[in-house]
């Protein structure tokens, strides 16, 4: 460790990252970012390590989501709120249904890059670079739109940081109120096709609420119930505005990601002798790492003690990203192993990436089902093999989308143009991720 430096990675090979044309503006604004002030603290990060730790001790629930790659154009507050809205609704459910602290996490401010399947994308016979995300190049298939860009960190960094002051002002200014969040989940259970389904779980929730005011205990004299901690996670893919964000710690002396509180590293980049997981094993945030269903035992045993040599609970997640149809064949295999060797890590299950579809509509989608499958199997496999399912990582927004299929308002590949906005990924809309806030509860409950 004493060899590392924020810098090192540019020695290792490296993949998917932009091309760009113009290395001295390159240079020019990764200096200007590294003079910009963090975008979080280590004392935040240190918080969130702790609460990590609590989960890989089978003591706490992760919940991660948000965009799949956010947008300069879709910036707007209602946005900002609406996602934060949902990811709260889902939480108070998951506390209450586990009987245990739940760790929220956003996938926001900051999730500006997407790694790709290709280098080159073609429409019509003409063939441009792939859209990565607007921290790189804009989504428009215009040969200038998606010409990389290095200006467009710095558009990425003043958005971070205004998404960032928006959220820190929602978790502390009343908008999480425990009261005000659980009204909000009666009126969807209240509007809900299946609400008697999900009912009594809201009802149990709003009767607790009610009878700790009868006691006193309300958000006036008990901050807890008034206000929240929200921290923001991404995608640590381009590293040149990742190392331009990572600063010595004052306190600990130790080297911080101040881009974000938790990075994580992407099934397409996690290569033992490659930049990202060399940038990667030095800085002292949490981290995650996506695993896919050809990840093998030995592999993964390597793979935590690069990231995590001294074995501490908190500092290493790993995210199954594995499908449906795999994940029950896949999945104990690396759990036996990891219990085995006796490596401390959070297990979170991302449902969303292996269960991608093209309909017959012509739309990227997912299917309700098939991700609820997956979450169904993911707690069935740790509750065999003896350890701790300790989260799940959603592509979700607040927003009523139609981009996955299915649900209780079941909806169709013919609905899926109504509203398709995302630029990427298709996500669970804010009916849908409750949904499955309700029926993730029932494995909560019985686990």
């Amino acid at each position: 460790m004493s060899q590392w430096q924020p810098d090192s990675w540019r020695a290792k090979p490296i993949l998917q990252q932009p091309t760009y044309d113009d290395k001295q503006q390159l240079s020019a604004v990764e200096k200007k970012l590294k003079s910009y002030p963090p975008l979080v603290f280590a004392a935040e990060t240190r918080q969130l390590f702790k609460q990590l730790g609590n989960v890989a001790e089978g003591k706490g629930f992760l919940l991660q989501g948000g965009d799949c790659a956010e947008s300069f154009n879709e910036f707007n507050a209602p946005k900002i709120r609406d996602t934060f809205k949902v990811i709260l609704q889902m939480a108070i459910v998951l506390t209450f249904a586990g009987r245990c602290p739940v760790t929220k996490v956003a996938r926001m401010a900051g999730q500006y890059a997407k790694p790709r399947s290709g280098d080159f994308e073609t429409i019509d016979g003409v063939s441009l670079p792939s859209y990565r995300g607007d921290i790189i190049n804009s989504f428009e298939f215009t040969e200038g739109a998606r010409r990389p860009d290095p200006q467009r960190m710095v558009e990425a960094y003043n958005q971070s940081a205004a998404t960032l002051n928006l959220l820190r002002a929602f978790a502390q200014g009343g908008l999480a109120d425990l009261n005000e969040v659980n009204r909000w989940n009666m009126a969807f259970v209240d509007n809900n096709p299946l609400k008697e389904r999900y009912q009594d779980i809201a009802q149990r929730i709003q009767e607790s609420l009610e009878f700790m005011g009868v006691m006193g205990i309300n958000p006036t004299n008990t901050p807890t119930l008034h206000e929240t901690m929200l921290f923001t996670s991404h995608e640590a893919l381009l590293l040149n505005y990742e190392q331009a964000l990572t600063r010595v710690d004052t306190l600990t002396g130790n080297w911080y990601n101040c881009s974000a509180h938790m990075l994580w590293i992407g099934e397409r980049t996690r290569q033992l002798d490659h930049a990202h997981l060399e940038f990667f094993r030095g800085i002292h945030n949490p981290i995650g790492v996506k695993v896919g269903p050809s990840m093998g035992e030995d592999e993964l045993i390597q793979l935590i003690d690069a990231l995590n040599p001294e074995n501490t609970a908190g500092r290493l997640t790993l995210i199954t990203r594995m499908g449906a149809d795999n994940l029950e064949k896949n999945l104990p295999r690396l759990l036996r192993r990891v219990k085995q060797e006796g490596r401390k890590v959070v297990w979170s299950s991302d449902p969303m990436h292996g269960n991608t579809i093209k309909a017959s509509s012509g739309f990227k989608t997912r299917n309700f089902d098939a991700i609820l499958r997956e979450i169904q199997q993911f707690f069935a496999a740790h509750k065999a093999e003896g350890t701790h399912a300790g989260g799940i990582h959603l592509e979700m927004t607040g927003q009523h989308v139609t981009e996955c299929t299915g649900g209780a308002y079941q909806i169709s590949d013919d609905d899926l143009a109504q509203a398709y906005k995302t630029q990427c990924d298709p996500r669970l809309n804010a009916d849908q991720v409750l949904e499955m806030a309700f029926l993730v509860a029932d494995h909560l409950r019985v686990k």
